[in-house]
């Protein structure tokens, strides 16, 4: 089949964030933009040449045609065989999963994660390289140059309609495209981590019920698989289980903001026991019981505590891993086991090298994103059948598993605020004269609260020795307290500045006290010592 070259000029703002390219839907339709940043990942990445690649999404609007254009640069660029989820569907854990198991060179999710779909919404392109974790933060940065001087794109001069919905082998000009069921093999590789019979006793236990919103997301047929049909849970248990374009008008983001419905249903008296949700491609999770929303430092740390439960991880852990935001919660645990812990930037790809060197076992984010070394991904539902496992195993409440743990390594407070800022260039401002104050901060007192240091969050990578700075402004207190700034790198309009508060209570018997009321003076602090209110921000938009 004859090759198109197609001219084109370079747009200036293809820069993938932490997790890809994320735009609005407009954004993406326009003419040569997607295939303009597409080229430029098959120009930097020639190893794709003659290889094969794993494609598929999270089915949100311009999903299908997305993957049209895709397959079309692809078959002109050399690559010769891809792996297409049914329906254009992958989850971003079960893709991560396959791109080894079938021996790809990369895979591309599209995907923009938990931020909102349909026509109005957004839309994003992940590149994820042979083991199956994301690209590392020098390749984004290869694959930004290469975008900013692309004159022209290679496409498949064939109009030929792929049937995604039948699994089975087509072809498209020299290049076989094989349509696979998105999961069963993803289901297939959780199994024999988890005590399915154990689990499937608890769900069968007169009485017990489970809900899990997969807010019309990628997880919903993944969920009815693993939960009602190999775990025999009520065919209730699954809600919202559809995937759609729009994921039904709400926002495909499990936090306590995002997810209100399923939060106040776990606050009613007559609650189910266990609850749980996930986003848009999968890849996070919230955790709830009866009465309570655990927090993603504590559920870390829960899990790193009871590892020696789960039959995949019974030989003990290599280490753990946790963002910089993220609670010191599962430091405490690390310690206790004699183990490594980590501290990363904000950003999956971080913890990819640490899980490929084997020295991380489990690894979590405070954005609800949590996974382990079976996966080069965060993966919500491996987690939710993590916490389902330890309910069967320890026989108690989630409730009554995070006050044992408490009991044992004190509480960890952690409340992260978000504040929108409409013009991107107010929040540089802010982040950069914030950063200029920081030398003069320790010892003085802010609300009450003495500050004992303050810095910006550099890491240098233990495996490959790369560098990462600006990664995150952070204020320490003398209380045992901490305050952490950093601008969101995931959104596609504006900016967000997250405002991380963290506080440590040894006392158990302080630990029924409120996130709120042991975060509040933090909280004040912290508006105070970045002069939000002098730019509008007197509260926060929203508080996880």
């Amino acid at each position: 089949m004859p090759v198109l070259t197609v001219s084109t000029q370079p747009f200036p703002d293809q820069k993938p964030g932490t997790a890809g390219l994320r735009k609005p839907v407009s954004v993406f339709q326009q003419p040569h933009y997607l295939e303009n940043f597409l080229q430029a990942i098959f120009d930097t990445c020639p190893e794709l040449q003659g290889g094969a690649l794993v494609v598929g999404g999270d089915g949100r609007y311009f999903n299908r045609e997305a993957i049209g254009i895709l397959l079309r640069l692809a078959a002109a660029n050399g690559v010769t065989k891809t792996v297409v989820g049914r329906n254009g569907l992958l989850s971003t854990p079960a893709a991560s999963l396959l791109i080894p198991q079938v021996k790809a060179k990369g895979g591309f999710i599209l995907t923009a994660s938990h931020n909102p779909g349909g026509i109005n919404g957004d839309f994003g392109v992940k590149f994820n390289i042979a083991t199956g974790g994301q690209a590392s933060e020098s390749l984004t940065n290869r694959i930004y140059e290469r975008s900013k001087t692309l004159d022209r794109y290679l496409v498949l001069d064939d109009t030929t309609d792929i049937d995604l919905s039948r699994i089975g082998q087509q072809v498209l000009g020299p290049m076989q495209i094989d349509i696979v069921d998105p999961v069963t093999n993803y289901a297939d590789t959780l199994e024999p981590l988890f005590d399915f019979a154990a689990i499937r006793t608890l769900l069968e236990t007169p009485g017990f019920r489970m809900r899990f919103d997969a807010l019309h997301a990628a997880t919903g047929p993944y969920a009815i698989e693993l939960f009602e049909n190999r775990l025999g849970a009520s065919h209730d248990s699954v809600a919202h289980a559809e995937p759609l374009p729009d994921f039904g008008g709400g926002h495909p983001d499990p936090n306590p903001h995002d997810a209100k419905d399923l939060v106040n249903l776990f606050m009613q008296a007559d609650a189910p026991d266990f609850g749980a949700a996930s986003d848009g491609d999968g890849d996070r999770n919230m955790i709830l019981g009866r009465g309570v929303v655990v927090s993603p430092g504590d559920s870390l740390a829960v899990l790193t505590a009871n590892a020696h439960l789960i039959p995949g991880y019974r030989s003990g852990l290599l280490g753990v891993a946790r963002s910089m935001p993220t609670s010191h919660a599962v430091d405490r645990v690390a310690r206790q086991l004699g183990i490594p812990c980590y501290e990363t930037p904000t950003g999956w790809r971080f913890f990819c090298n640490l899980l490929e060197a084997g020295k991380i076992t489990l690894c979590g984010e405070e954005s609800f994103g949590t996974s382990s070394n079976h996966a080069r991904e965060k993966d919500g539902l491996w987690a939710v059948l993590f916490w389902l496992n330890l309910l069967a195993a320890r026989g108690q409440s989630v409730q009554e598993i995070l006050t044992d743990h408490w009991q044992e390594f004190g509480r960890d407070y952690f409340q992260r605020e978000d504040y929108f800022i409409a013009e991107n260039a107010t929040a540089q401002d802010l982040m950069q004269n914030l950063e200029a104050r920081l030398p003069r901060l320790p010892g003085t007192r802010v609300q009450g609260i003495q500050i004992e240091s303050a810095d910006s969050f550099s890491y240098r990578d233990p495996v490959d020795g790369s560098e990462s700075h600006n990664q995150g402004l952070r204020i320490i207190t003398g209380d045992g307290g901490r305050i952490v700034f950093r601008l969101s790198g995931t959104g596609t309009r504006g900016a967000t500045l997250r405002v991380y508060l963290e506080r440590y209570e040894p006392d158990s018997a302080r630990h029924a006290t409120p996130a709120g009321t042991m975060l509040g003076s933090l909280s004040e602090a912290a508006r105070e010592i970045a002069r939000l209110p002098q730019v509008g921000l007197s509260r926060p938009d929203s508080v996880t």
